[in-house]
């Protein structure tokens, strides 16, 4: 029974032994590299293994990398079963790139996933990078071009030198980036796209606003603004808007949620409800001095100056302590209205009490009062 145990004990750490590899440099010392950029909230990662310009047994390779090296063309690499392959963009096994969301890829369409990324070599024409369905296999030796998922066609420019084969993002925008690939004295990418951002940020705050994250008001109030910035989804937004004044257990009447609420219905067109919540936003104990000033300074910006004008006395007649800001904003709407006389009456007001953490302004000021007395 012993020996019977002891046999299978031997057995089990030899096959323990053989299920074991032991880490080692990397083949040709072609470190692994890992390059992620966000697009919003769409994630996209390039894993690559990099070679260098110097070979591993000190040869200097300048001038021979492209052509030589990385050969023009699609070629027979000799072994797996792959008898026209294209440049696996790296080293080693299989570069590949994840997009956690479908993309535009040079204004064509591709599924959300991970690729097997390739890439076709020319010395007098375009480059063609080759997104595979494949992306397990080792290098290019396996490459089926009817694995592929998508090709698209990229001009490489001349560029800096550079030792190690380099994956980045260049251009990056709210919804887009160049994804790119640098070595030794070229340069060649493709345009990355979430042409539908605003939309994954909607569906990501519809799911955020039912977990945990919603018995934020403030919370509810981010994604009604946000509808307002980009003027998409108004319908939702004013629900949403409402949630963060009344919602129980979670909203909060104040100025910034009436105003929240305001800007959403401004939005939809419906300025005199609009009109009806700024009216309580102002009057509510919540309103400083300062939102009340902004609020004045944005009906300036729409040329609504009379009702400017209202806000502004209202302001100083509720804030009488501040010798400052409604005196600047008096000024400012005197201004508008053309009434010179009591503009320079209130500049000058304002910069008889002018605070401390104003005087860096105090040319400016000077200003505005030096153009009305000219």
């Amino acid at each position: 029974m012993k020996k019977i145990l002891s046999l299978t004990f031997c057995m089990a750490l030899v096959n323990l032994a053989i299920a074991q590899t032991l880490t080692v440099p990397p083949s040709g010392d072609n470190q692994k590299s890992s390059v992620t950029q966000y697009i919003g909230i769409a994630k996209v990662n390039i894993t690559y293994n990099s070679p260098d310009v110097e070979a591993p047994d000190g040869t200097d390779r300048t001038g021979h990398i492209w052509g030589e090296l990385v050969p023009y063309g699609l070629t027979n690499p000799g072994f797996g079963t792959s008898k026209a392959a294209p440049w696996r963009a790296g080293a080693n096994e299989n570069t590949t790139i994840y997009f956690s969301n479908d993309v535009k890829i040079n204004g064509k369409d591709l599924m959300a996933g991970t690729y097997g990324l390739h890439l076709i070599v020319e010395k007098d024409k375009p480059w063609t990078w080759i997104f595979s369905k494949n992306a397990t296999s080792w290098g290019s030796y396996f490459y089926d071009e009817k694995e592929d998922a998508l090709r698209v066609e990229a001009t490489p420019v001349d560029a800096e030198f550079v030792e190690y084969l380099t994956y980045g993002f260049d251009e990056r925008k709210p919804s887009s980036t160049i994804a790119f690939l640098h070595w030794e004295n070229k340069k060649v990418g493709f345009k990355v796209e979430v042409p539908n951002i605003n939309e994954l940020y909607l569906v990501n705050m519809r799911n955020e606003l039912r977990s945990a994250t919603g018995f934020n008001y403030q919370n509810w109030m981010t994604a009604a603004n946000f509808c307002v910035q980009h003027n998409l989804n108004l319908d939702e937004a004013l629900t949403w808007a409402d949630a963060a004044i009344s919602a129980p257990f979670v909203g909060q009447e104040n100025f910034s949620s009436l105003q929240t609420k305001a800007n959403v219905l401004y939005a939809m067109k419906k300025n005199a409800e609009a009109d009806a919540v700024m009216d309580v936003a102002i009057k509510h104990p919540t309103a400083n001095v300062g939102a009340i000033h902004q609020y004045g300074r944005s009906l300036l910006a729409k040329d609504e100056t009379q009702k400017a004008l209202e806000v502004f006395k209202y302001n100083q007649k509720q804030h009488p302590e501040d010798k400052f800001t409604p005196n600047v904003g008096l000024a400012r709407a005197y201004t508008a209205t053309g009434d010179k006389k009591n503009a320079i009456k209130y500049w000058e007001l304002a910069i008889k009490n002018l605070p401390e953490n104003q005087k860096g302004n105090l040319a400016y000021y000077e200003g505005e009062l030096k153009k009305l007395k000219g």
